[in-house]
């Protein structure tokens, strides 16, 4: 990943075992994420928060793959649909622009477990801003 938004891998992301496995050309984002144990409610699948986390990152990533660098964004709003139950482990997520202008932007993503079954989706609300010094 060349681009400075996505190559650094923030502390949270790094909890999430997120790794960005591409951006279409349609500007689609594809990711991977990794639940381990420690992420089990008391059904053995992943916590709705944790579920929530990988949702706020991977809608965040295809306006991060456009920004400039002197632009960051942040979630103001992220609304969540739990489908199914999450497994632990390896499970993908994929993520696209819905809307965007110069402050803010509407992105929709899915999280899948194995097999490319959906088990949450969320819409994000962003917002751009300039990047502090």
């Amino acid at each position: 990943m060349t681009n400075p938004h996505l190559s650094q891998l923030p502390p949270a992301a790094k909890l999430l075992g997120r790794e960005v496995l591409r951006i279409d050309e349609d500007g689609t984002a594809h990711l991977r994420f990794f639940a381990p144990p420690e992420f089990a409610n008391r059904h053995g699948t992943v916590q709705g928060g944790l579920v929530s986390a990988m949702l706020d990152s991977a809608t965040m990533t295809p306006l991060l793959a456009q920004l400039a660098q002197d632009r960051i964004a942040l979630t103001v709003k992220l609304e969540t649909e739990f489908l199914r139950p999450a497994p632990l482990g390896e499970l993908t997520a994929r993520s696209w622009l819905l809307t965007r202008d110069e402050r803010g932007a509407t992105t929709r993503g899915e999280l899948l477990g194995p097999g490319g079954t959906v088990v949450a989706a969320a819409t994000a609300t962003l917002r751009i801003l300039p990047r502090r010094p």
